[in-house]
């Protein structure tokens, strides 16, 4: 299977081809990215701009944090933060409607507000791991490279659904973001049977960008309600759509179910890493549905609600927030 037409089930489509300077390849990209989020509401992208050697060396930093004595990494676990900065510790976070804890653990970097910006006040301020030097640095490095990548791809996403092209730009330039670095540690024989690694879910952002994943595992639900394998393939990223932008687009564009499953019991012994970023609007973005979403064949189906409120209701939803 070619990588250029397909990820296992996954369109790609090619960045390169939306900022290119030519017209008819942008066009192609938009119909192509926006055909697949109203789909399978996930692709993979290449020429995504996020330098290989970044993407390496925030994978070497974040196993070195995780390598770190349970009483280390406890120091920058802050409940009061609903893991929203530093560490969740394994075990925390579950699914929606399910009891049973993710088999992971897991750092979040938050956005950088440097300036007066009154946002300064609003967002936690990010979590510095003193033994680790680089952490931090390269953390931030590929927070803003991500973030830049995501405002690509949401201008793309603008064109398709006859909005100006800059639409969610002022709405995202610094918003409530997250970089997420997770650790599925090796499988305990006494885990609860219904443990997985990451159960059944929908993101809850805007859109989801994912920079490889060291093993096998995640899973996407397809219309057929099958779960198809996603397995990373090299100089691509994974971008999916969250609940945010498919309240926003009235269910046009897809937020689809995915899992992250156990490996079969002879590598149960082995960890898994995964870096999503979680890309947020700030929280007063309006997520009410587009009108030019809304008709007689497609009547309005969520009720109108701000980023920062949907954000508070899902937190408690998946346990990180009382």
């Amino acid at each position: 299977m070619s990588a250029d037409n397909n990820m296992q089930g996954i369109p790609s489509v090619d960045l390169a081809d939306f900022t290119s300077g030519d017209s008819e390849k942008k066009q192609n990209f938009v119909k192509k990215l926006g055909e697949a989020y109203e789909t399978i509401g996930f692709v993979a992208v290449k020429n995504h701009g996020i330098d290989d050697e970044l993407i390496e060396k925030l994978y070497r930093e974040v196993k070195c944090f995780f390598d770190l004595d349970e009483d280390v990494k406890l120091k920058y676990e802050h409940a009061e933060l609903a893991g929203q900065r530093g560490y969740t510790s394994f075990g925390k976070e579950h699914a929606k409607n399910r009891n049973t804890g993710d088999l992971k653990e897991f750092w979040q970097f938050g956005q950088y507000v440097e300036d007066d910006d009154p946002l300064r006040e609003e967002y936690p301020e990010n979590i510095y791991v003193e033994e680790i030097p680089r952490f931090n640095l390269v953390g931030k490095k590929a927070y803003q490279s991500l973030e830049a990548t995501g405002v690509e791809m949401l201008r793309a996403i603008a064109i398709y659904l006859d909005l100006d092209e800059n639409y969610f730009d002022d709405k995202v330039l610094r918003g409530n973001s997250i970089l997420r670095a997770i650790h599925y540690p090796p499988i305990d024989e006494n885990a609860p049977e219904d443990a997985v690694r990451a159960g059944e879910h929908e993101d809850i952002n805007l859109i989801t960008l994912l920079i490889g994943a060291s093993a096998d595992g995640l899973q996407v639900l397809n219309r057929k309600g099958e779960y198809v394998d996603v397995t990373a393939l090299p100089d691509h990223i994974v971008v999916n759509v969250g609940d945010m932008l498919q309240r926003l687009t009235n269910a046009k564009l897809r937020s689809t179910t995915h899992r992250v499953v156990n490996p079969p019991k002879d590598k149960w012994h082995t960890s898994r890493y995964s870096i999503p970023f979680f890309l947020h609007p700030k929280s007063d973005m309006k997520l009410d549905c587009l009108d030019s979403c809304i008709d007689e064949e497609h009547p309005k189906q969520f009720d109108d609600i701000t980023a920062g409120e949907y954000l508070d209701e899902r937190l408690k939803e998946i346990g990180l927030k009382k």
